[in-house]
């Protein structure tokens, strides 16, 4: 998490526990008001040791001592059953976000019934996420639909994002993006589109580079899985739900 000195606070607190557990939610509410330049959400969660609690700030986990001294980040793992407890609360996040979204604003290719369907936030100049679109088809085979978010790597007004706005506002936008991934530019087309708070939306979510897929249950697989393979992750994510 980054700290700057404070200049706006702005603060949705969520508190989970009772009267008691309030008290020692606030002290820590207070810290990281005078530590974060700008909060946006804050919530405080229980954790399995006593006296560690779970804080959530902005698109970060972190955890504080109950009086709000001590800080630490990093993994939080339960060694005993091999559970990532912080990966757990960072796909809760992603699941609560992704919830909320448009499925009309998503680029879909696959079969509408199919039996799993993955988030990928792409870029039309990521050669992996090239790879992946060549095999759209293998995907869909294996039951796999695959919805597309916009993800220009180099940001928004560059020529990769132009190329995803022309993609998201053509006519036919899967001949567009099948152009795209081509190496090829789309006829140019401008429209009011998500490309650039699709863009912000994976910033939030963790993703740092492209081809990065999401369930919707909050689940992150980074980086480029063949069909198959893709496959088979999904069935074990499954039964982990």
């Amino acid at each position: 998490m980054n700290v700057w000195l404070k200049t706006a606070v702005a603060v949705v607190v969520m508190w989970v526990g009772g009267a008691g557990q309030a008290a020692d939610y606030a002290a820590i509410e207070d810290r990281i008001s005078g530590l974060v330049a700008e909060v946006n959400e804050l919530s405080v969660a229980e954790t399995p040791v006593p006296g560690l609690k779970q804080v959530r700030v902005n698109n970060d986990i972190i955890y504080m001592s109950a009086d709000g001294r001590y800080l630490l980040q990093g993994r939080f793992i339960d060694l005993d059953t091999q559970t990532d407890l912080t990966d757990a609360a960072k796909s809760d996040m992603r699941r609560e976000r992704l919830a909320g979204l448009d499925s009309s604003q998503f680029v879909s290719f696959g079969p509408e019934n199919a039996e799993y369907d993955v988030i990928v936030f792409t870029d039309p100049d990521c050669g992996y996420c090239r790879r992946m679109h060549e095999q759209i088809e293998e995907y869909a085979s294996n039951g796999i639909q695959v919805h597309y978010l916009a993800f220009p790597r180099a940001g928004v007004g560059s020529q990769t994002y132009d190329t995803l706005v022309s993609v998201w506002c053509a006519h036919d936008q899967q001949e567009a993006m099948d152009v795209a991934k081509a190496g090829q530019t789309p006829p140019r087309a401008t429209c009011d589109n998500p490309v650039e708070e699709q863009y912000q939306l994976g910033q939030s979510l963790g993703v740092t580079g492209t081809p990065s897929m999401m369930t919707f249950n909050g689940d992150m697989i980074p980086g480029y899985v063949p069909p198959e393979q893709l496959k088979s992750r999904l069935e074990s994510l499954n039964g982990q739900h």
